[in-house]
């Protein structure tokens, strides 16, 4: 597949220098829904960003009245990228088992100014529960740093039951690699099996989709279905169906932002 050709900004030699402050040109392009920082900083690499006319360098900073453009093309930016309410920008999924997040749902949602959805540890294909998306850039990469440290429960249907020893091991959290995700709790929901099939309640500090089907499949037990039902301060309610979806309340968005910085500063405490 021949690679697609970037066509480079036409640089103006007698534009006026960048702002020596304001905020970090990654920080301004995460915050427009355009990238993620660590992408950010590629475009910047790649001589694709300009601020006032001049190739953009890795530390310049962006003020109010500068002009940024990616490939030629004005971003667009709010005056005060910190007050855009996470109702406008962020929604709440239910997404069936073997439902792509991309292709069968993301693409129905709301178009927000040509911004791109970011999904915040989305779940494999084969699961499905809760998904969490957003064109806040800055949110984003917020919590996907905190996200390992939220509450998030699952529902899991096995073929077969587990045992003590099989709880025992499943609570302790130890993965194929050694690694060890912390279970905070698991236990039979009340419904009755399903012929040879049973549900667990499991709840967990940031476990993934994957490190949830390795800890029953370890126990030698058949994973047929994984729901995520929580994330973080979000939960799936019985009025949000399958396939379907909604923006975040004012509350709600409230609430991601929240945990999403302390859970940061929870992880820099944890590291000190």
């Amino acid at each position: 597949m021949p690679r697609r050709r970037v066509q480079r900004p036409t640089v103006d030699r007698e534009a006026p220098a960048v702002a020596s402050e304001g905020d970090r040109l990654q920080k301004v392009l995460a915050q427009a829904g355009l990238a993620s920082r660590r992408q950010a900083e590629q475009w910047i690499e790649a001589g694709r960003v300009t601020i006032n006319g001049r190739i953009a360098e890795l530390g310049d900073r962006v003020g109010g009245r500068d002009e940024l453009r990616v490939d030629g093309r004005v971003v667009r930016r709010s005056k005060d990228p910190s007050r855009l309410p996470t109702t406008r920008s962020t929604f709440l999924l239910h997404r069936a088992v073997g439902q792509s997040l991309t292709t069968d749902m993301v693409v129905r949602l709301p178009r927000q100014g040509g911004r791109r959805f970011i999904a915040i540890s989305p779940l494999p294909q084969g699961d499905g529960g809760l998904e969490l998306v957003t064109t806040d850039g800055a949110l984003a990469e917020r919590c996907q740093r905190a996200v390992r440290h939220w509450e998030i429960e699952f529902l899991v249907r096995v073929r077969g039951a587990l045992n003590e020893l099989g709880r025992e091991a499943i609570e302790s959290g130890v993965l194929d690699d050694g690694q060890i995700v912390q279970v905070l709790a698991i236990e039979n929901p009340s419904e009755p099996p399903e012929g040879l099939n049973r549900w667990y309640f499991l709840r967990t500090r940031g476990a993934s989709g994957r490190e949830v089907r390795q800890l029953f499949e370890r126990q030698g037990l058949l994973v047929s279905r994984i729901q995520r039902t929580r994330l973080g301060p979000l939960s799936l309610t019985k009025d949000l169906s399958r396939g379907r979806f909604r923006m975040l309340g004012d509350e709600e968005g409230q609430a991601v932002r929240v945990q999403s910085e302390v859970s940061g500063i929870e992880r820099v405490e944890s590291l000190s």
